[in-house]
């Protein structure tokens, strides 16, 4: 059976990730394969009681990070790994790297205890850390992203946040994608919809030609 295929999807709120995971899903499917989308904080029906909860519930940074954690745990064992080992193609909006964005970055929470927590709730038998096969980073400006929000719908309390955390947030991407150059690749998401989409393309074929796919 053909192993599995893991894909997250990472950027802030207005950078367009989700029709851009909808157009990879149909392309996937097109070639026959099983897709499972799926988000987090979320994907199960635990998971989306948690997210509630950290969306918009005042916390202390650690409650919140260990919420997200908890919630990644349910992710991972009820939806992930299952369909991971029947073989299907798992396209997340967003995943742990968010984690370090939203609370290491924006939060300011501690680096180290994140990686520790990644490395207990993200375990494989074998002794790694589930990661991402590729992760597709729709980088934008916290500035037009706002714009593009603006009149999308009330704000939860991440979305509220003024410019400087989401400047943290976007800083902590990019040290995620220096940590783990390998599975990242770095979308310009201040581009037309077209624009963005042929870079996703590109970025997919590149990476089936490494022969990750």
């Amino acid at each position: 059976m053909t192993h599995g295929t893991f894909i997250s999807f990472e950027g802030i709120d207005g950078a367009g990730k989700s029709t851009h995971i909808a157009r990879v899903a149909d392309v996937f499917r097109a070639q026959g394969r099983a897709v499972v989308q799926t988000r987090e904080p979320g994907g199960t029906p635990l998971a989306e009681k948690l997210r509630a909860l950290v969306l918009h519930e005042p916390m202390d940074a650690l409650t919140e990070a260990l919420l997200m954690f908890a919630a990644r745990r349910e992710h991972l064992v009820q939806v992930i790994e299952p369909a991971l080992a029947r073989g299907d193609v798992v396209l997340c909006d967003r995943f742990t790297d968010a984690t370090f964005a939203y609370q290491g970055g924006g939060r300011g929470f501690d680096w180290q205890v994140l990686t520790l927590l990644e490395r207990m709730v993200q375990a494989l038998p074998d002794g790694g850390v589930r990661q991402p096969d590729l992760t597709v980073w729709f980088d934008l400006d916290p500035q037009i992203a706002a714009q593009r929000l603006a009149s999308a719908r009330l704000p939860d309390k991440f979305e509220s946040q003024p410019a400087d955390f989401f400047a943290a947030v976007r800083a902590a991407y990019a040290r995620r994608k220096q940590e783990m150059p390998g599975r990242f690749a770095r979308i310009d998401a201040a581009q037309s919809i077209d624009a963005v989409g042929a870079d996703v393309a590109r970025v997919l074929d590149a990476w089936r030609h490494r022969g990750a796919a």
